[in-house]
């Protein structure tokens, strides 16, 4: 019995220490496979094998070389994941670099990289670098000549590649441009500013002329469609609806959800309030001051994407602020040339227009002291025109 009992308990033992062996083996691979990558991407990269050097002989790393490794692995990870590689990829990447260089490795934390990369906090050197590099990327700066990231910026100045057919240039051009300031036909002014939209993305990609664009074609002024119709040019079919294809179904009641993980405000409260009620009912209090639940969706976004940190020049600004700019509700019994002496700064925001926040009758974007009317009064539709 006693030879059964020690049988049982020691096949008990053999089969519970199984999984942890295995587990401990596939730990060592991956570590293995991490050092050795780094060590690979060290190599091809200019300034990789100064690093490694200094390494080989003072077997440890100045600050100014460890700056200039991190910023080695970050591009690679941006070149081969986005600028968004995920969790474990950064965990992979802190992991091979104590790998490769054991003196770097914190023997007081758990597993030795956090201060590299800890994914519990996403601090750390690797998270701070692409903090850095997403910040430079919404101010549509460059890099310093020297560093190892290379991007494209984004925004206005992304220099995409567009096709559309019968494009006017030369003369027929101007001729065109000339018929768009007295012609009353719609039809005919959409067809040429269509035949005009490469001519116009010229235009609106040199910064020195940038701020001719509705003078030359002042029509975006007083023809609703147009700006609608060169987001369409620009992004194609496809691009340009899915946001008002998935946003009922999947895009908004995710919004919602996650913004009731935030820490709660008031002005967030109050959004959260006017997304989940039904349309056209705003009968309460707190409802009749905001925005429909279309517009209170979107709004919620810039709580959960808050605004960059500002440089000294520009302070960080809320959440609140940020939907201020955004959007500015005005009333349809007060003139709107009232309303423009006030505009202060270049960015473009949304003017909404009616008589209480929850019953918007139009949208116009405002740029440059002007109005530009949006064709669809729907929210969501002015937004994505923004």
């Amino acid at each position: 019995t006693s030879d059964s009992s020690f049988s049982s308990s020691a096949s008990t033992i053999i089969l519970d220490d199984v999984p942890s062996k295995r587990q401990r083996i596939e730990d060592t691979r991956d570590a293995v496979s991490a050092e050795q990558l780094i060590e690979a991407v060290l190599r091809g990269k200019s300034g990789g094998e100064e690093v490694l050097q200094e390494y080989q002989t003072t077997e440890t790393v100045t600050d100014a070389a460890r700056r200039k490794k991190v910023n080695i692995l970050v591009s690679h990870m941006i070149d081969n994941h986005g600028h968004h590689p995920t969790k474990a990829i950064r965990e992979d990447c802190a992991l091979g670099i104590v790998m490769l260089f054991p003196s770097l490795k914190d023997p007081y934390s758990k597993k030795g990289y956090e201060h590299f990369y800890d994914a519990t906090s996403s601090t750390g050197y690797i998270s701070w670098c692409l903090k850095t590099v997403h910040r430079k990327i919404r101010r549509g700066s460059a890099l310093p000549p020297n560093s190892p990231i290379d991007f494209s910026p984004g925004g206005p100045n992304f220099q995409r590649t567009v096709n559309v057919e019968r494009q006017l240039d030369g003369d027929a051009c101007q001729e065109a441009m000339s018929l768009l300031n007295h012609t009353t036909d719609n039809s005919l002014i959409f067809q040429k500013m269509r035949e005009t939209f490469q001519h116009r993305q010229k235009l609106v990609n040199d910064p020195g002329r940038s701020v001719d664009t509705l003078s030359s074609f002042p029509r975006f002024l007083d023809t609703k469609g147009l700006v609608d119709q060169d987001f369409t040019l620009l992004f194609d079919d496809d691009t340009s609806s899915r946001l008002l294809q998935k946003w009922d179904l999947f895009f908004k009641p995710n919004v919602i959800k996650e913004a009731k993980r935030l820490t709660s405000t008031p002005e967030l409260r109050r959004l959260v309030q006017s997304a989940e009620s039904p349309p056209g009912i705003n009968s309460c209090d707190s409802l009749s001051s905001a925005y429909d639940q279309e517009m209170a969706s979107l709004l919620l976004l810039l709580h959960l994407l808050p605004p960059p940190p500002g440089g000294l020049k520009s302070p960080k600004i809320s959440a609140c602020d940020a939907v201020e700019r955004l959007v500015v509700f005005h009333k349809s019994c007060c003139s709107l040339e009232e309303h423009l002496p006030n505009q202060q700064g270049r960015q473009p925001y949304l003017l909404a227009v009616g008589r209480q926040k929850s019953k918007i009758e139009s949208f116009y974007i405002t740029m440059d002291k002007r109005l530009i009317p949006c064709k669809a009064n729907r929210s969501l539709g002015a937004y994505n025109s923004v």
